[in-house]
């Protein structure tokens, strides 16, 4: 849900296969700040004409090396990952911030929400619905994980630490979705069909994230982009106190606070990798950052705007929800926790994609101007989400 960074190398196209886990010199790149979709990326109208195979979709086979690092790491899970899930009984519920139904001021708490609502702009309604059509489309980042070596669940039951954690993890962030479109829906402020639909086409649409069946570079991205929808939401969380709905301030703040929770799982999980196997989460790593992190809602589409998600991404910009910025942050971020300055004992291809994620943000930031006076000079366009109003 970013103004994305597209960092294209010379043969872009074939750098997105997800090997396993050598992936050769990293070669030379420019950077295009950007915040339209990529030309591979096809229009959701025009998925169900013909079956395309990008090169992200072949099957690799899991080296048997790598296989025997995650069933080692499995006592680790069950102490260090699995410890994270919340039971449910302890887990907040979408209805702890919803009117009562069965209550006689149900109507009353209704009309409560839209007196509270009326008068914030139309630019924060947009990114509210974006991050929620990113929620919602929950069953494609599901399919991701378990389409993912050792994350699989093989019987949907498996009691394997990696298939607990996926479908727990799962569970909870479907209250996500489910708080934000309710509370839209009372709102009285969206066009709900439209959302509704933009939500459908997404997860028919599904995502390609980059990192094909390798569980390494799923452990990075899910490290960095659980980071960034915490910082998402807790912007929108601010955003809406500012605007003095303080109840929508805690609803966004509460998820923001699940998905930090979240990134915490996934950033342990690499940081154990990067322990046993240094050499290559490090190549994994750089890898991801070539090919840029892209947001799981980048095939967004409500039916009309064939560029819905570049126009979603630049209000996100502007009002300094998620910024090019925050991007250079949590690449700095993760660089400085999983120590990867000081990793040690390298290969050639390691130190060089060492190198490369360590150079990376300093290079970002010189971009970084572009990338504000972009999203503040570009044309207002209309939104389905908000009756078509220009925003």
């Amino acid at each position: 849900m970013a103004l994305k960074l597209n960092l294209i190398t010379s043969n872009s196209l074939k750098s997105r296969v997800s090997t396993y886990p050598s992936f050769g010199k990293l070669g030379p790149f420019k950077f295009i700040i950007s915040s339209t979709l990529r030309s591979e990326i096809r229009k959701p109208a025009e998925l169900g004409s013909k079956l395309e195979y990008s090169s992200s979709s072949s099957v690799k086979m899991m080296p048997a090396e790598k296989v025997e690092i995650f069933k080692s790491m499995e006592g680790w899970a069950v102490g260090n990952l699995l410890p994270l899930l919340k039971p449910v009984n302890e887990c907040w519920q979408p209805q702890d911030f919803l009117p009562d139904s069965t209550s006689e001021g149900f109507h009353e708490q209704v009309e409560e929400i839209r007196e509270r609502t009326k008068e914030i702009p139309d630019e924060y309604f947009v990114v509210l619905v974006g991050d929620m059509v990113t929620e919602e489309a929950l069953p494609t980042y599901q399919s991701r994980l378990n389409g993912t070596h050792i994350f699989h669940d093989q019987t949907g039951v498996a009691n394997v630490p990696w298939a607990v954690w996926s479908r727990g993890w799962s569970a909870e962030e479907k209250r996500h979705g489910d708080l934000l479109n309710k509370y839209l829906y009372l709102s009285g402020r969206v066009d709900m069909k439209q959302i509704e639909r933009t939500v459908q086409y997404l997860i028919a649409a599904g995502a390609d994230i980059g990192t094909g069946n390798n569980p390494y570079h799923l452990t990075i991205y899910t490290s960095f982009q659980e980071r960034a929808t915490a910082i998402s939401h807790g912007n929108t969380a601010k955003l809406a106190k500012l605007h003095g709905d303080v109840k929508l301030a805690q609803i966004c703040g509460t998820i923001a606070s699940d998905e930090k929770r979240h990134e915490s799982a996934y950033s342990k999980i690499a940081e154990k990798l990067f322990e046993l196997d240094p050499n290559d989460m490090v190549v994994a790593f750089a890898d991801m950052m070539r090919r840029k992190i892209s947001m799981p809602g980048q095939f967004m589409y409500d039916g009309f705007d064939d560029n819905l998600f570049q126009h979603f991404s630049i209000v996100a910009s502007r009002l300094g929800v998620y910024t090019a910025t925050d991007y250079r942050e949590i690449l700095q971020h993760l660089v400085e926790k999983w120590n990867v300055e000081k990793l040690s004992g390298l290969s050639s291809d390691g130190q060089e994609a060492q190198d490369y994620v360590c150079g990376l943000a300093q290079r970002l930031e010189r971009l970084e101007q572009r990338a504000r006076a972009k999203a503040q000079e570009t044309p207002l366009v209309p939104f389905s989400w908000i009756f078509d109003r220009k925003t």
